[in-house]
């Protein structure tokens, strides 16, 4: 999960292939786009399909499968009885107001809108509470590692992506289950005579799965305004510069020329050269503005009110920072360097940090160190991890394939150059200052109270699941239940988020871990050794959980959970002025969405770790992965609210015992096939 490097001849054919500043055209399309797809990006938009609306009794059903391993048998059947009430009475009504809203609003899915303001209403600060961390996987030829190169590279490959996108030309995001069979020119070529209307459905015929990308137009050029009660989104697609913190100073720094096209790499690498020279000699901001965006959101809102009742400050705000196609924050070796025997104290600071080089406010935000390791944070929002990991993949290939500059790259000099390099000098009074110091010792005192750990567990890995028949997502959440009750004793709400992009404006819906099923297979295991089950039914409860946990995947991703139509049926009571349904009242409801295990993975080998904060203050938050080598995860918690280096330990200990009943039972098959 922390390997940065990665085997360099694997990518020898890349590097020789590699194209520098000196030898680029920068005008043609293979410089100005990533991409130029047959078919045309938005080519399955229009002929997606609507995200479905459960049936209410299905609904009810899975609700009370899903709290039934976190309730005693009374409390299960006391919430038997509301939602049987629910389903029958207030349950209908507003199923059929829901059903009524979303036929008026075929444009969309039903959750769309609700989902979009929970999150801008939402008060609490971003960092932790919501903008999570993607680490980027390293260079592993030197040339292209230090800061200011990877930077340039990392600069020119989003802009080609961004370029290949706005042109329309960006390849349509497609699920195929056989790449081998579907991923093919056979394939676009048949989709290109397809009737558009009809195209979503006529790839479904080759297992490959259209999904939604309305989100994509926001990953650039986008920023979330603090407003009182609930924040606004505005985009400037048509920016032409980023924004580049450093030490807390803030640059625009244009990276499209007066046409739009992406400047040369000397170009854009003497710009970057420049701002680092010039930063070099200047003190760090005394009164770093980037802060004021860990603020609890209305607070900032007043702030930035009065922040731009300045008009200097209020265009240089809306102009160059919100308006800014992404953010650039350079650090400095002050803020440390990557340890790979000890990689807490850089995750902590790309994820939430000291913030005086940070403005989380950005749709993304790219982090790179003195070093060069590179991450992205970036505000949830506008959207979830599909857009952001298809970029993240999209760039890393991007510039490991053909690098446009390297140690050795010639630079355009940008000395004096204050029209593309313009550093911004925001004039700040006492009020102002007085908020930044405020700010700055409440996010400290929030960051020093979180707590991460980690684990790298090389007998479980990639081949180790191909080898035994087993999923690499139900074994990891099955672990995690079981490190959870050995080391706690119960069982709590766990949150698996699932995709639904392959519906028309899909978000997500919540796939819950903590089954029936998974709470069998623990108590086995936790009995004492003379009483357990042979291995061979232990691995038959693996088998089970792993059932239970793919046909609850499939149904997450099919629409078919609950957690987002009840989110959706209580969003309804709220617009009709009705008072709140029984069953939101309950101990059940409240259990299930008091997600004490809030887990995320996101499965590509281009994302060496992944981190976000604890969803509730008594939680944990489990960022994980299965490598080729390796099962990883990473454990956020908060000090003296949650046992994070418990819960660590005992997973080490549950992964330890699942791979020795695999081991055991996998001996006793072949043993009983000899005899």
């Amino acid at each position: 999960m922390f390997r940065l490097k990665v085997n360099k001849s694997r990518f020898a054919a890349a590097a020789a292939a590699t194209r520098h500043a000196t030898t680029t055209t920068t005008h043609g399309n293979h410089y100005q786009y990533l991409q130029n797809s047959k078919l045309p990006t938005l080519y399955f938009q229009r002929s997606l399909p609507r995200l479905p609306i459960p049936l209410l009794e299905k609904t009810c059903e899975r609700f009370l499968a899903s709290v039934q391993p976190i309730l005693s048998a009374e409390e299960h059947r006391e919430t038997q009885q509301v939602v049987e009430q629910f389903r029958q009475g207030i349950g209908m009504e507003l199923h059929a107001k829901l059903k009524q809203r979303d036929a008026a609003n075929k444009h969309t899915s039903y959750i769309s809108q609700p989902w979009f303001d929970m999150y801008l209403a939402d008060r609490v600060p971003l960092p932790l509470n919501y903008n999570p961390l993607l680490v980027m996987r390293g260079d592993p030829r030197p040339e292209y590692q230090p800061q200011v190169t990877r930077a340039t590279n990392l600069i020119i490959s989003s802009l080609r992506f961004w370029r290949s996108l706005q042109a329309n030309i960006l390849e349509p995001e497609v699920y195929h289950m056989n790449a081998k069979k579907s991923d093919t020119a056979s394939y676009r070529r048949w989709m290109a005579v397809a009737p558009k209307a009809f195209a979503t459905y006529a790839s479904y015929a080759f297992k490959a799965f259209p999904l939604d990308m309305s989100q994509y137009s926001r990953l650039f050029g986008t920023s979330r305004i603090p407003k009182l009660g609930k924040d606004e989104l505005v985009q400037s697609p048509q920016s032409k510069h980023i924004l580049v913190m450093r030490r807390g100073n803030m640059y625009a720094m244009n990276v499209l020329d007066t046409s739009g096209y992406i400047e040369s790499p000397s170009v854009i690498l003497g710009r970057l050269k420049y701002i680092l020279e010039t930063d070099s000699q200047r003190e760090p901001a005394s009164v770093p503005l980037g802060v004021l965006t860990t603020s609890q959101r209305d607070e900032w809102a007043k702030t930035r009110a009065h922040i731009i009742s300045n008009p200097k400050n209020a265009d240089l705000l809306q102009r160059e920072v919100d308006a800014a196609l992404f953010c650039l924050c350079l650090d400095s070796e002050e803020d440390g360097l990557f340890n790979e025997s000890d990689p807490v104290p850089m995750l902590k600071h790309q994820l939430a940090g000291k913030a005086t080089n940070r403005w989380f406010d950005k749709s993304i935000s790219l982090l790179i160190s003195a070093d060069g390791v590179t991450a992205i944070n970036f505000e949830h929002s506008w959207g979830d991890g599909v857009a952001v990991l298809r970029y993240f993949n999209e760039v890393y290939r991007d510039m490991l394939n053909q690098p446009f500059v390297s140690e050795s790259t010639p630079h355009t000099p940008a000395n004096g150059d204050c029209t593309n390099v313009r550093p911004l000098n925001f004039e700040i009074d006492n009020g102002t200052q007085a908020a930044v110091e405020a700010a700055y010792v409440q996010n400290a005192s929030i960051v020093d109270s979180l707590d991460m750990n980690y684990l790298q567990y090389k007998l479980l890995n990639k081949g180790t699941c191909k080898r035994h028949g087993l999923s690499p997502d139900s074994i990891i959440q099955l672990a995690f239940q079981l490190a959870y009750r050995q080391a706690f004793e119960r069982y709590v709400g766990t949150y698996e988020s699932c995709s639904t992009s392959a519906f028309r404006h899909g978000r997500t819906e919540t796939m819950r871990p903590c089954t029936m099923a998974t709470k069998a297979f623990c108590e086995a295991v936790l009995q004492p050794t003379q009483k357990q089950p042979s291995a061979g039914e232990l691995r038959a409860m693996i088998d089970r959980c792993s059932s239970v946990h793919g046909q609850l995947t499939k149904e997450a991703a099919m629409g078919q959970g609950f957690d987002r139509h009840l989110f959706a049926l209580r969003h309804t009571a709220q617009l009709e002025g009705l008072s709140q349904p029984a069953l939101f009242e309950t101990e059940a409801y409240k259990r299930i969405n008091n997600n004490i295990i809030s887990t995320s993975t996101l499965g590509t080998d281009t994302v060496v770790a992944g981190s976000f904060g604890p969803v509730v203050k008594d939680g944990l938050g489990v960022g994980y992965s299965i490598q080729n080598d390796f099962a990883g995860a990473i454990v956020t918690s908060y000090k003296n609210q949650a046992e994070g280096k418990k819960f660590i330990d005992s997973l080490e200990s549950a992964f330890d015992q699942i791979c020795a009943i695999i081991e055991r039972s996998s001996l006793s098959a072949k043993a009983e096939l000899k005899n």
